[in-house]
């Protein structure tokens, strides 16, 4: 499992993923899913993948190559006009894979399927995000939902729920994730450290603020024991409950 969190803002995007791929008593493993495409001055693209791992490492293989060589340049997410048009082709290939190229693979409603999240800004439109499903389709981000989890969500939504708001600047929207990552890790084995953190600045095109977040991070230690404390805090001073 993985947990992954696209966030639009009025400024423009925040990314963060997690890096676990297995979890247990004695195997853990991490493998990068955010990736990116930048065309300065031009375009900007980010895909966070969540599911069977063969799958979406095939899926960013073939963009990958697709994009880099010229005779397979056809369809390119470098060519794309629009962000809906990098959706679409996110999603064919996706379907693409999960088929295996032919009515004798798999579905998507297989154990091979996957989802992900396609974001960023192509030179005359607007950043977005697009949540792309297993079967092809897509949605995409809207003000009443502004923003797209995907892998583990459900312990992670409650504070972006509460919490977010368009107009809240990078600084404090990294701090949001961070408490939303926090607290699903603390939940569930499948979902760990190292993040990786990505924003995206509206009409800048440029990918300018990458990070990783290591386990031994001050900044998340930080955010980790104070929300813990803030939490305890909080449920001391609520009324308590009062037997007849």
């Amino acid at each position: 499992m993985t947990y992954c969190v696209g966030l639009q803002l009025n400024d423009g995007i925040v990314f963060m993923s997690d890096t676990r791929t297995n979890a247990g008593v004695d195997n853990f493993s991490t493998t990068k899913k955010m990736f990116s495409w930048t065309v300065p001055g031009e375009r900007s693209i980010t895909l966070m993948t969540a599911g069977n791992l063969a799958t979406t490492q095939s899926v960013i293989s073939l963009l990958e190559e697709r994009s880099k060589a010229p005779s397979e340049r056809n369809p390119t997410i470098l060519e794309q006009p629009t962000m809906f048009q990098v959706a679409r082709l996110v999603g064919a290939t996706l379907t693409e894979v999960i088929r295996g190229g032919g009515t004798g693979g798999q579905t998507g409603s297989s154990r091979f399927t996957a989802s992900i999240i396609v974001g960023g800004q192509i030179a005359g439109g607007t950043p977005t995000l697009f949540l792309v499903y297993p079967e092809g389709n897509f949605i995409e981000v809207t003000e009443d939902a502004p923003f797209f989890q995907i892998g583990e969500a459900k312990y992670g939504k409650p504070i972006l729920v509460r919490a977010y708001e368009p107009d809240m600047s990078f600084e404090d929207a990294i701090k949001l994730l961070m408490v939303s990552f926090d607290s699903t890790i603390k939940a569930n084995l499948s979902v760990g450290l190292p993040l990786d953190v990505q924003i995206y600045e509206k009409d800048s095109f440029a990918l300018d603020d990458q990070l990783r977040i290591e386990e031994d991070n001050e900044y998340y230690q930080s955010i980790s024991q104070g929300w813990g404390e803030a939490l305890r805090s909080a449920l001391t001073q609520l009324p308590s409950y009062k037997r007849d």
